[in-house]
């Protein structure tokens, strides 16, 4: 009988979430589930238009070619010019993705062999850490410190030069974290000094109320970082699998010929959806992370009244929280148990890493009222423990 090596770590507990959402549901109860980052967000209309019109253009119905991603390449690195003020070749140094999360299993696979070390959060989205178990690299998770920062100078030196790259992603998920210019000038140089690749995934850049850094536009960062870019949160776009790759020609390459035998570019509807939607001037964008900067502020300001102190993160979609006060579960245990007793799904922290363990993260998919009354239906739940 064949029987499988392999279990991304983390996928146990999404399944235990989902069945007791489930169970819920089964059970007559009105579930709003918190536990999973997808935008409720409208799409750009244009971005729509521009898919609704390539499908009824016959053109775009064959395989995709790299010669035909090039128009949605140079979109992308215009677009990154506009925004960091560096030009990058969209021939070398730009990829089409199916979705960031592709992009960094293949992306490990191409630039390491198994054996080879990856330096990593110990808070973590968790196909962060499938993918490297596929790639059969060896991880080292590094503890976060103040402000939510990994400190690199900590990694064991031996650990570093054993290591490949270094994976880092800011704005995060799951902690809402921003890093600063320093921070990442900090990690080129770390890079510089154990001759690793700086991968940073960065679908989040656009929840934030201030300008993000990318490493990729700091001195040095051509020459040693690739970085992934999603359309899934910045224009609410999940379900449609877009994405790119920014940054080193080499590493780039690298990832095109693992990608060659594996899958074909994306439908060039949506390729061209995309295009649409890179073309959306930055004020809308905004608008759209200060309905993220009021859910958060909404939500953070409802859980106190109700006796649960979190903190409030300055980007993202999310809250990172320690369990409450006085809770006697843990965090797999508080979440299966707040969705059987109240709908309130919540993400329970150990599936973000070993770090994660005894904390929670709420996705705020919902609108602030919804949000509001959630915190009521959780207020409920932990007073039984006061």
């Amino acid at each position: 009988m064949f029987r499988s090596r392999r279990t991304p770590r983390g996928s146990g507990v999404f399944l235990e979430m989902d069945a007791a959402k489930a169970q819920a549901r089964a059970q007559g109860m009105e579930v709003v589930d918190l536990s999973i980052g997808a935008s409720d967000l409208p799409p750009p209309p244009e971005a729509l238009k521009a898919l609704k019109e390539a499908v009824d253009d016959p053109s775009t119905y064959g395989y995709c070619l790299k010669s035909g991603t090039l128009p949605l390449l140079e979109a992308a690195v215009a677009w990154y010019a506009r925004r960091y003020g560096l030009e990058l070749d969209p021939k070398r140094e730009a990829l089409v993705l199916i979705g960031s999360q592709e992009g960094l299993a293949h992306l490990l696979l191409a630039v390491a062999d198994p054996g080879d070390g990856l330096l990593m959060c110990e808070v973590a989205y968790p196909s962060y850490f499938g993918a490297a178990q596929v790639a059969g690299l060896e991880t080292h998770l590094m503890p976060l410190g103040k402000d939510l920062l990994p400190d690199l100078w900590a990694v064991p030196e031996g650990v570093a030069r054993r290591a490949r790259a270094l994976l880092l992603n800011y704005p995060n998920n799951p902690t809402a974290a921003l890093a600063s210019g320093e921070f990442f000038a900090e990690a080129l140089a770390f890079c510089r000094r154990y001759d690793l690749l700086l991968i940073h995934d960065n679908p989040y850049l656009d929840q934030a109320l201030e300008p993000t850094p990318s490493p990729l536009a700091l001195p040095g960062g051509r020459e040693r970082v690739v970085e992934l870019f999603s359309f899934s949160k910045s224009y609410h776009l999940a379900g449609f699998r877009l994405g790119f790759a920014l940054g080193n020609a080499e590493a780039i390459a690298s990832l095109e010929a693992l990608k060659a035998p594996i899958d074909f570019n994306p439908y060039l509807g949506v390729q061209r959806m995309g295009m649409a939607a890179l073309q959306i001037p930055e004020e809308r964008l905004r608008a759209d992370a200060q309905t993220w900067a009021r859910r958060r502020e909404a939500m953070v300001e409802a859980l106190a009244q109700q006796g649960w102190e979190v903190s409030l993160p300055r980007a993202g979609m999310y809250l990172w929280a320690r369990l409450p006060p006085g809770c006697p579960l843990d965090d797999l245990s508080f979440t299966k148990e707040l969705v059987a007793s109240t709908g309130v799904a919540l993400a329970p922290g150990r599936a973000f890493g070993p770090g994660g363990v005894g904390h929670v993260r709420f996705a705020l998919v919902h609108p602030e009222e919804v949000l509001c009354q959630s915190a009521q239906r959780i207020g409920a739940f932990i007073r039984r423990w006061g």
